[in-house]
């Protein structure tokens, strides 16, 4: 993933993820997420009986942003992203559990689960590289440069 794009998702907090519905209208919600850089996933936690894991379970494809935790009126910067859910059982999906309560140790206490989204491509705009500037990613990209 490109370092400028990692840096700035790892330094966030809170992530606006977008789902649809049976009908195909949008449904977004927040959450805190931890990012795993090497892998292209975010994770998040949340329980299996909410209105936004039941709509993903019935269609796992997702789009998002994630501003900056502390915004600045003077300088844009965020990430637009998409990707789709992984199944618990999916190999990359194995470490969520971890990575996730690494980054948020309270988030024991609480109840719920801890999902994986395989992020597929990113747009980044930040206005600190110049006026409009945004850099792109993509998980094709990732996986013919290997």
């Amino acid at each position: 993933m490109n370092e400028t794009i990692m840096q700035f998702m790892q330094e966030q907090t809170c992530a606006t993820i977008c789902c649809n519905d049976e009908a195909g209208n949008p449904y977004c919600f927040n959450c805190y997420f931890a990012l795993n850089k090497e892998d292209g996933l975010l994770y998040f936690k949340s329980s299996s009986d909410t209105n936004h894991v039941i709509m993903l379970g019935k269609n796992p494809i997702i789009a998002g942003t994630i501003l900056p935790d502390k915004l600045n009126i003077l300088i844009t910067r965020g990430v637009q992203f998409q990707g789709d859910l992984l199944q618990h059982a999916d190999p990359l999906a194995k470490d969520g559990y971890l990575r996730y309560h690494k980054k948020y140790a309270m988030a024991l206490a609480m109840k719920g689960e801890v999902f994986t989204i395989r992020i597929n491509s990113i747009k980044m705009t930040d206005s600190n590289l110049g006026f409009g500037r945004k850099i792109e990613w993509t998980r094709e990209a990732l996986c013919t440069a290997d």
